[in-house]
């Protein structure tokens, strides 16, 4: 946060003496790397000094595959009820395959990548202390502050929507947060965030009361499968 935050000022007076910022320079997309890279970086150097976990296990974790079919199966459940709303009332704009392997291979540099900062260290450590229901809320607004404060230095902070952004990430944060409980996987969750992204890139519109049963559910399942998992623990 205060990595992201350093940079968000460096934007500030930038952007004050007159000197173009965003994707329109380099001086602006090196911020943005820096800013999009600190969830990540801290979580790695978290793992690092704290967990005795070395660079190339996390690397390891995070494009390791092997996973149980019943930890695939509720990446499924989720991503269905997720989108539920646009299959009852949306619309598909990508109707070739490579495009969405594309937007989902974009997604992991550029979304997945999270994963590392937040579910696989930083919602972890929250739950030694606090119940999963408190921690997800936490992390959601941690995560929520990053993502405003990354908007701003990407210059995207005008065009976000902000309610229905929040009630999605907010939504996300349980998914995310309960299949890597179930899971213990940083894949899973790597996947599931991208492809959530590139889901979100190329549909449009949905049904605004399935929406709402479906984001319910979502919360209300992922409370009740990461208590299940705690009793087997």
């Amino acid at each position: 946060m205060l990595q992201i935050i350093l940079v968000c000022l460096v934007v500030f007076f930038l952007q004050k003496n007159d000197i173009v910022c965003g994707y329109d320079s380099y001086l602006g997309m090196a911020l943005i790397v820096v800013a999009g890279i600190s969830s990540a970086m801290w979580g790695c150097i978290y793992q690092v000094k704290c967990c005795g976990n070395k660079l190339f296990e996390i690397f390891v974790d995070f494009f390791s595959v092997k996973a149980s079919l019943k930890s695939y199966c509720l990446v499924a459940v989720f991503l269905f009820l997720d989108f539920s709303s646009v299959m009852v009332g949306g619309i598909l704009l990508a109707q070739k395959p490579h495009i969405l392997i594309l937007l989902f291979a974009k997604a992991i540099v550029f979304g997945g990548i999270e994963e590392i900062g937040w579910r696989y260290t930083f919602q972890p450590v929250l739950e030694k202390r606090w119940p999963y229901g408190i921690a997800a809320l936490i992390t959601f607004i941690c995560w929520g502050i990053w993502h405003f404060l990354f908007f701003y230095v990407d210059g995207s902070i005008t065009t976000v929507e902000v309610i229905p952004f929040a009630i999605g990430l907010l939504t996300n944060c349980f998914i995310l947060s309960a299949i890597f409980r179930f899971s213990n996987s940083l894949w899973l969750c790597v996947m599931t965030h991208a492809l959530i992204n590139a889901l979100s890139q190329v549909t449009i519109g949905g049904n605004l009361f399935t929406d709402v049963f479906a984001k319910m559910l979502i919360i209300i399942v992922s409370i009740l499968l990461s208590s299940r998992e705690r009793n087997n623990a």
